[in-house]
């Protein structure tokens, strides 16, 4: 009988800093979509399929380490399994593949300037969402939930926090929000920014709209152009949470759900948006709402400073013409499932069954 891990464990095991080795079996096309962090990568996608071991048969692999096995969604890994368990290694297989592993995660802290504000980056890296905890004294604001409700409640219960609020960004398209379930169950104030997508009760946050958690003040910030509501939020004057509208190394794209003169009527707003983020003090943390690779278990947070991220981003808006006509020609192809994933957001639903099967695939949010 093939050994079997379940995603979760063998998220607490890279937690952990387990010796193990993981091996990816998937195609390089599947394989270059995103992976799991530190894992081995052979194509042995054909071979499987026709129950023969391929390079699984000759392949060199520690022997007094336990592997898994990793597939798209856990049937091939299984045959891997089973062959390399012939060879005499300790061997499991992912049980749902990468699809599983996209709600895999990990946390950093974040190192802040004011003791008086700790941030937690909790990093899904099985799909590169970036939400946070801020925690100051003993209440906690959460940006951007990406994962199930009893994550953050843990992780702020561990700390000594209560959750008294939960904000998005704006309304998500590569993943569905748990944010409006989070309040629920912390019993805390959901708040977005102003808008008239969303068709549930929410607080709504307009421009310098300031929230108090213990003794820190998050300020909202419009910044329109991924999507029209997008909003950043500022942490006592040290950080921002620039969500979909500024990563470390790239700008949000402009393109969902419009046609190309609407792209470039919001790549013009998020010229602007971008040009007011830039004025913000040079040592000002940028704490974006994505990561473009899977996030090691290194505990180090994806940050930049304003000085850092100013070096590639101040020549991108030399010209606004020229900014807008450099995002749209580098618009990726926007993925299939994105529209089912904005309206269940736009409802605040989260689907019935599993939501794996419509989160799948890496986010591409970004414009590099």
């Amino acid at each position: 009988m093939t050994n079997e891990i379940a995603a979760d464990t063998l998220r607490q095991w890279l937690d952990e800093h387990r010796q193990i080795a993981v091996l990816d079996v998937r195609t390089r096309e599947d394989r270059a979509q995103w992976w799991i962090p530190n894992s081995t990568h052979v194509d042995a996608y054909e071979a499987l399929r026709r129950g023969e071991p391929g390079p699984l048969a000759t392949l060199a692999l520690p022997v007094h380490l336990p592997v898994v096995t990793v597939c798209g969604a856990g049937r091939l890994s299984r045959t891997a399994a089973e062959i390399l368990s012939a060879r005499g290694l300790d061997v499991y297989s992912l049980i749902g593949g990468m699809k599983a592993w996209s709600l895999a995660w990990n946390t950093a802290d974040v190192p802040m300037p004011d003791a008086t504000a700790h941030v937690v980056q909790v990093r899904r890296t099985g799909k590169g969402c970036l939400s946070y905890i801020v925690g100051s004294d003993d209440d906690a604001a959460v940006i951007d939930a990406a994962l199930a409700p009893h994550v953050y409640l843990t992780l702020a219960h561990d700390r000594g926090w209560r959750i008294r609020y939960v904000l998005d960004t704006h309304i998500h398209a590569d993943h569905l929000s748990r944010s409006r379930r989070l309040a629920e169950d912390a019993g805390a104030t959901l708040m977005l920014p102003e808008q008239q997508r969303a068709r549930f009760p929410y607080s709504a946050l307009a421009d310098g709209d300031q929230i108090q958690v213990g003794t820190s003040v998050i300020t909202a910030r419009r910044t329109p152009g991924h999507t029209l509501e997008s909003m950043s939020y500022v942490l006592n004057g040290e950080a921002v949470f620039s969500g979909d509208t500024l990563f470390t190394n790239g700008v949000g794209r402009p393109d969902l759900h419009v046609d190309a003169i609407g792209a470039r009527a919001r790549a013009r707003g998020l010229y602007r948006s971008l040009e007011g983020l830039s004025s913000l003090p040079p040592s000002t943390l940028v704490l974006p709402g994505h990561a473009s690779e899977p996030i090691p278990f290194d505990q180090r947070a994806i940050v930049a400073t304003m000085k850092e991220i100013d070096v590639w981003l101040s020549t991108w808006l030399v010209s606004e013409e020229a900014f807008i006509d450099r995002v749209v020609s580098r618009l990726p192809p926007t993925p299939l499932n994105f529209a089912r994933i904005v309206a269940l957001n736009e409802l605040g639903h989260l689907p019935d069954d599993d939501a794996t099967e419509l989160e799948a695939g890496a986010n591409r949010c970004s414009v590099a």
